[in-house]
């Protein structure tokens, strides 16, 4: 899109706003390619854009791992193989958090800063801690839940709807910033509204708005006919 956005009206009361991490916050996804890919190779396996699209987006470490090496794994082995992948993606994005910031997205949340916003990823905690230490971005974010403080990951609408009872806004009320489908599924499941981003894939059925990033005007001028409905 080229309109950018223009100063709109603070959010509606009584709305949240939620966060995903990783194609929402940071535009890392093509990082966490390539270290995918260099653990593949570490244990004889070349990954392809196929694999890459039905096994990594959108899930948590554990079901990646599982989806490329099977479902044969012990479970440490899998943990074991999740932190390495890890470890390669924080050495690759080191010193450049800041730099893979979404556009827009800084400026976004200090305009709506006194708002209700949770962050609710399918990432390990301290990948999160590493973005929002890196970009300062903190502050924004009254809750934060990671992939293994639920149950079920995405696209179950738990960890959604565990950012929803812990802001205390009902999930009617609550909007999500999206990048992928099983995102997308998890909130619309959740009874949420949904704004995606193009930085993954360039359709998200089911969103009520998709945007290329958070400099869009269009963005501005549907939050601010949004209203709490419950």
């Amino acid at each position: 899109m080229g309109d950018h956005a223009k100063p709109g009206r603070p959010l509606g009361a009584g709305l949240a706003l939620i966060f995903d991490m990783d194609g929402v916050i940071v535009d890392s996804n093509p990082v966490h390619r390539l270290a995918w890919e260099a653990l593949a190779r570490r244990f004889g396996l070349e990954t392809t854009e196929a694999m890459m699209r039905q096994h990594m987006y959108g899930k948590r470490n554990d079901e990646i791992i599982r989806g490329f090496f099977g479902d044969g794994l012990p479970p440490q082995e899998i943990a074991a193989r999740s932190d390495a992948k890890e470890e390669i993606y924080r050495a690759l994005v080191a010193g450049r958090v800041e730099g893979l910031l979404v556009p827009g997205l800084k400026e976004f949340l200090k305009f709506h800063r006194g708002a209700p916003m949770g962050l609710a990823s399918n990432a390990g905690r301290e990948n999160i801690d590493w973005v929002l230490d890196g970009s300062g971005l903190r502050e924004f974010f009254q809750v934060v839940v990671d992939g293994h403080q639920v149950s079920k990951p995405k696209p179950h609408p738990e960890i959604y709807l565990r950012v929803s009872e812990a802001l205390g806004v009902p999930p009617g009320n609550c909007i999500v910033f999206e990048d992928s489908y099983f995102g997308v599924e998890a909130g619309l499941s959740a009874g949420m509204r949904i704004v995606g981003l193009r930085t993954t894939h360039g359709d998200l059925p089911g969103t009520s708005i998709t945007i290329d990033n958070f400099l869009s005007g269009s963005l501005c001028e549907w939050l601010s006919v949004q209203n709490r409905v419950v």
